[in-house]
């Protein structure tokens, strides 16, 4: 090695102590025939979508920054649900939404709390916004009952409260009791992600509690059953004064003048862009009503676009991936032994996964 070489790697600064071992966060990005590990959704955005938005931009003055509370992006997300532009945040993807929330109402003199299983960049969020955190186990049907949502923050005091509804990686929703009962038993800001929840049924959602319940932030994206993963638009509904604290932390013009657009043409054509979730919540069910006839193998009851399931088998994740079929692998994660969370495809990647599970593991 030469001098000036060694010289510089000498002069290297080190990176924070509490992020010295950590693994840069994301699902491997592998090329195989079917990847159903990342919850996105298989069909392209609907015909139109993509020359409408290709001749709104030509319109646009890229040289000039982008409306920065992007007024008319919030605006159109807001009619569709019922709601002012004043409640209404976007960023980029509902994971920046997540962290902007950790910003301004986490750090390290408050405490955040979620739910075990859940959403696994909760602790990653909290780590980088230097919130300390505490995890409570759901039971052993990964529920959370109202009584123990209660003693959860009786116990601990948190300041923000994470709870993905419908859960990821489970899939299924979070009782409404508990959320009320984690927000009537605390002061803390308490956070519905509902990414997934245009699969569900209406009723899961916490949307009616939004009025009821003052510290209440529902996070959701165009990401998944809007098909715009590649776009990362993301956005919350929440009090005015949530919205207002958050653009004491957000970066100036964060969200780009292309990607509002993109975004206010999905919601003008909201109807076109969901019309396949019966589609998805068929295959869903299908999938689940397969697996649940072997005997080896446990599948959870899921509302969302992927299934959870259990196998005895350590490298279930490698043997499905050299039949050319990329899960999602939780094995390693607590409570979650033997488990890999599988996307809803296409049906016939589907098919491709029930005869790669079926390969593995043999007759059942």
């Amino acid at each position: 090695m030469s001098a000036p070489a060694e010289q510089a790697s000498d002069q290297r600064v080190p990176v924070r102590a509490d992020l010295a071992a950590v693994e840069p966060y994301g699902a491997p990005q592998l090329d195989v025939p079917v990847r159903l590990n990342t919850n996105e959704t298989a069909e392209p955005p609907p015909a139109g979508y993509l020359e409408e938005v290709g001749r709104r931009i030509q319109g646009l003055e890229l040289n000039r920054y982008p409306d920065r509370p992007a007024t008319r992006l919030r605006a159109a997300l807001a009619g569709r649900l019922g709601l002012t532009a004043d409640r209404v945040w976007a960023a980029n993807g509902s994971n920046e939404v997540l962290q902007q929330l950790l910003q301004a109402y986490g750090g390290p003199d408050r405490r955040a709390l979620f739910v075990r299983p859940g959403y696994s960049m909760y602790p990653e969020l909290c780590r980088t916004s230097l919130t300390p955190a505490v995890e409570v186990d759901l039971d052993e049907r990964f529920e959370l009952s109202a009584e123990v949502a209660a003693e959860a923050v009786a116990t601990h005091g948190p300041d923000v409260v994470l709870l993905p509804s419908p859960n990821n990686p489970v899939g299924n929703p979070i009782a409404h009791d508990a959320i009320r009962a984690m927000h009537d038993g605390s002061r803390a800001l308490v956070v519905v992600d509902e990414a997934y929840i245009e699969f569900a049924d209406a009723r899961h959602s916490v949307l009616p509690l939004l009025d009821e319940l003052p510290r209440l932030v529902i996070v959701r994206t165009l990401s998944k059953a809007f098909r715009l993963a590649g776009l990362r638009l993301g956005y919350l509904l929440a009090p005015a004064w949530v919205v207002d604290d958050l653009q004491k932390v957000r970066l100036p013009y964060h969200l780009d003048a292309i990607k509002q657009v993109a975004g206010i043409v999905a919601v003008e054509q909201e109807d076109a862009f969901l019309e396949h979730r019966r589609r998805v919540a068929a295959e869903r069910d299908r999938v689940a009503a397969a697996l649940r006839e072997r005997s080896d193998v446990e599948v959870f009851p899921s509302v969302a676009n992927f299934v959870l399931v259990r196998a005895a088998v350590p490298d279930l994740f490698d043997r499905l991936l050299e039949q050319g079929v990329l899960v999602r692998d939780f094995s390693s994660r607590p409570r979650l032994a033997g488990c890999v969370r599988v996307t809803i495809g296409t049906a016939e990647e589907n098919d491709t996964f029930l005869a790669a599970l079926q390969t593995v593991l043999g007759e059942g």
